[in-house]
């Protein structure tokens, strides 16, 4: 098997193949996050090809953020009985195909199935667990670390194919630009193929940071979805639960939803070409890794509540600036580098307060339902923005919405409190 020798390879250099875990990871992630993104560039060719208007289009992508984030608390139910190899296969095969059988679409109808169900549970199968799954199976320490970059690849990678993606668009139309981020899917699978593997004790390592040999193996959880359904029954008792989902809701709602969905189609209202809007979410990708690796590290020294509360904060501002921009490059400019640098930097002290309200052993499960808060804030914008555009004529309405929303949430965090809420404990699996 072609693991074996790399990881031999690698071990004569002192690298432990959980780094060449991560990079597959990251890749996968990355590409998968551009195909999440792709709508945002797609939707005016569609308006122009089909006569769809925002609002239908809309539904489709609405649809498939909700679906990527109810997936979230039974992903890793699936990645646990299944294992990490089989199901990124799944999810690149689903999207890939999804996005391959849109070339021929004709209908609106045909757009909802493909871009709203079929890539929304593709994408689904392993959301934003797939990271943390990594990092916890394959690493004791650097931890972190690696959650953050990880992190930071979904994230920019929905931002950082945008130029390209719109400028094949622009240039040979958008069934070309859909087909190379097919045959990126397909270079990624091929990676996770050749090189993934669901644990250290797979190739007979441990995990990196830990001592001695390999660590068999826990047996196959048989409850795992009784096990999240029922992390849900206790979190909703709590004030903490209802705070943080309700400020991820927020979150999404100006972020994939708003921001990535409906950028470009804003710009191009104000006289901005499509590539060079398409830019500016590039432009943000950057920013936002940065801010997420140093949210990280910052999430690790300072009050998560208060970080939170100047992310929030900014992020609000940011927003409310927008319409007053004169969408020039200057002012353009200065939008995408604040908005850019806590576009995800909520999501390290968001996981790190659910861990330390609800307990290290079931913080996935909880935070999983607080993702799916922030997949419906970002549905309920996607759709709402469209909708405003096509009753109101104007995006601005939604955006002003947004950023309102986000000065909402930043007051909302502080009062959490210091001390954690006694949480019950989850039903044994």
């Amino acid at each position: 098997m072609l693991s074996s020798p790399v990881a031999a390879a690698l071990a004569r250099r002192n690298i432990h193949y959980g780094w060449a875990v991560v990079g597959v990871t990251f890749l996968t992630m990355l590409v998968s996050a551009g195909a999440v993104g792709a709508p945002g560039v797609l939707l005016l060719p569609l308006q122009r090809e089909f006569g769809w208007s925002t609002a239908d289009i809309s539904v489709a992508l609405a649809i498939r953020l909700l679906l990527f984030g109810l997936m979230g608390p039974f992903a890793a139910a699936l990645i646990n009985r299944h294992g990490v190899k089989r199901m990124v296969l799944s999810s690149l095969t689903l999207v890939s195909a999804g996005l391959l059988a849109s070339l021929a679409m004709r209908e609106v109808w045909q757009l909802i199935l493909l871009w709203g169900v079929v890539v929304g549970f593709g994408t689904g199968l392993t959301a934003m667990v797939l990271g943390a799954t990594v990092a916890t199976r394959w690493f004791s320490r650097r931890r972190g670390l690696v959650v953050g970059l990880l992190t930071a690849s979904s994230a920019t990678g929905q931002l950082v194919f945008m130029p390209l993606l719109s400028m094949l668009t622009e240039r040979l139309g958008w069934r070309v630009a859909l087909a190379l981020l097919c045959a990126l899917l397909w270079v990624a699978a091929l990676a996770v193929l050749a090189l993934m593997r669901d644990r250290p004790s797979d190739l007979g390592l441990a995990a990196y940071g830990e001592e001695g040999g390999a660590v068999a193996p826990p047996a196959p959880a048989g409850a795992v979805v009784a096990a999240a359904l029922g992390a849900l029954r206790d979190a909703s008792r709590t004030r903490v639960f209802w705070v943080l989902f309700a400020t991820f809701f927020i979150c999404g709602a100006s972020t994939n939803g708003l921001i990535q969905t409906h950028l470009i189609p804003l710009c191009v209202d104000f006289g901005v070409p499509e590539v060079r809007a398409a830019g500016l979410l590039a432009l943000m990708g950057i920013f936002d890794f940065v801010g997420t690796v140093a949210s990280g590290w910052l999430s690790d020294r300072y009050d998560n509540r208060w970080l939170l509360f100047w992310y929030y904060g900014l992020r609000g501002v940011s927003l409310l600036f927008l319409p007053y921009s004169d969408f020039t490059l200057y002012g353009l400019s200065l939008f995408a580098v604040f908005y850019g640098l806590d576009w995800i930097a909520t999501v390290p002290p968001t996981v790190r307060l659910t861990a330390e309200r609800f307990g290290r052993e079931r913080a996935n499960l909880v935070f999983g339902w607080i993702f799916a808060g922030h997949q419906i804030g970002a549905a309920c914008a996607a759709f709402g923005a469209g909708y405003a555009r096509s009753t109101l004529d104007s995006y601005l309405p939604a955006f002003f919405v947004a950023g309102l929303l986000c000065l909402v949430a930043a007051l909302l965090v502080p009062t959490l409190g210091r001390r954690p809420e006694a949480a019950k404990p989850v039903p044994a699996t």
